[in-house]
């Protein structure tokens, strides 16, 4: 809720305080505030809170702060502080929202993150850039009617192929990409209008830019990731290519299998090491946070001092038990499955390839 400075519900002194110094006390929702919910390494934080603004002249701010901690804005209750200001580089006209933030455990301890997100909100930079988005709009259009049309003959027959989803995925990427540009769009005109009326005095949030700009990365990166599949595809009639393909083709049900026991015995791990050292690792402290371990530990860039520092008698133990289980026995499975169905597929596309010269 919100209070008067001090945290009482009633002004106890006659003492007037700035409006800057009144408004931290007042509690601010995440739709005035246009913010978001926030991740911390500690916990998630709501998108509300108390708020104090940075303007106006140095000596009224330094005054401010000595207010503010006379009257105890920053207490025992406070989890949270969350250091928020932008940059912009008119020269290459790029903008950077920073974000510091110092969490506070229920043991007193003190926590600190800080994070750098630099954007630009410049749609297209070049004449050749809109060429490439016209000549790619058109594309997908032209892969939609046949991906319709292949719909409309095939039917139920059309999603028994796994190269069906992947031009799904093309097209549903794709024009995701183009509503959000257009979202994206839209909120640089607002942050363009709101800094004509501010005159640039007055601190303007890009959190939303910054989700909207992640949001059209990750489906960028999906795009080039099915294109990619795609491509190889297309280019499946290379001796090379065509030998991949054929190997996880034709080894395909043994390496699901060997999926399926491999994900029994990392489950495993996980849980052995998350009931070990969740109360001695911070890399532990979740299951999240113990499978990026595990992980960074199956490509030999964990460092195991840490686990002996954390328990010099299960530590080695378990690591050890890991390396061998995991890295020995498991990779060498998928390795052998690999080869021996690659040495089939090599020696059957060579018979094919000798059969075909004879006839």
């Amino acid at each position: 809720g919100s209070f008067q400075p001090g945290w009482n519900l009633t002004n106890q002194t006659n003492q007037i305080y700035s409006s800057s110094i009144q408004q931290a006390f007042i509690y601010q929702t995440g739709d005035d505030l246009k913010t978001y919910i926030s991740t911390g390494k500690f916990g998630t934080y709501g998108s509300g809170g108390y708020v104090y603004e940075f303007r106006g002249r140095l000596v009224d701010l330094q005054t401010n702060l000595s207010q503010l901690s006379q009257l105890s804005w920053i207490d025992s209750q406070t989890r949270a502080i969350f250091l928020q200001f932008t940059l912009y580089n008119p020269n290459i006209q790029l903008f950077t929202s920073a974000t510091f933030l110092t969490e506070f455990s229920s043991t007193g301890g003190v926590y600190t993150q800080s994070s750098f997100q630099p954007f630009s909100l410049q749609l297209f930079t070049s004449l050749g850039q809109i060429i490439c988005a016209i000549f790619y709009i058109l594309f997908i259009i032209y892969m939609m009617c046949i991906q319709i049309q292949a719909i409309v003959r095939q039917k139920q027959n059309y999603f028994r192929h796994i190269w069906s989803f992947i031009d799904i995925g093309i097209i549903i990427c794709s024009w995701t990409c183009v509503g959000i540009y257009i979202v994206r769009y839209q909120e640089s005109n607002h942050i363009g209008e709101l800094f004509q009326e501010t005159k640039g005095f007055s601190y303007i949030n890009l959190q939303s830019a910054v989700y909207i700009n992640d949001i059209l990365t990750l489906l960028l990166s999906f795009c080039c990731f099915f294109g990619t599949i795609k491509l190889i595809r297309l280019a499946r009639f290379h001796p090379r290519l065509l030998l991949f393909t054929e190997t996880l083709k034709y080894a395909w049900k043994e390496i699901l299998s060997f999926l399926f026991m491999f994900m029994i015995i990392f489950l495993a791990y996980i849980i052995l090491f998350y009931l070990i050292l969740n109360s001695k690792l911070y890399t532990c402290s979740n299951l999240l946070h113990t499978t990026q371990m595990l992980f960074e530990m199956t490509l030999m860039k964990f460092d195991v001092y840490q686990l002996l520092d954390a328990d010099p008698i299960l530590g080695p133990i378990c690591f050890s038990l890991f390396i061998f289980t995991i890295v020995f026995v498991c990779m060498t499975m998928f390795i052998t499955i690999i080869s021996d169905n690659f040495r089939v597929v090599r020696n059957n596309l060579k018979f094919n390839h000798n059969h075909d010269q004879h006839i």
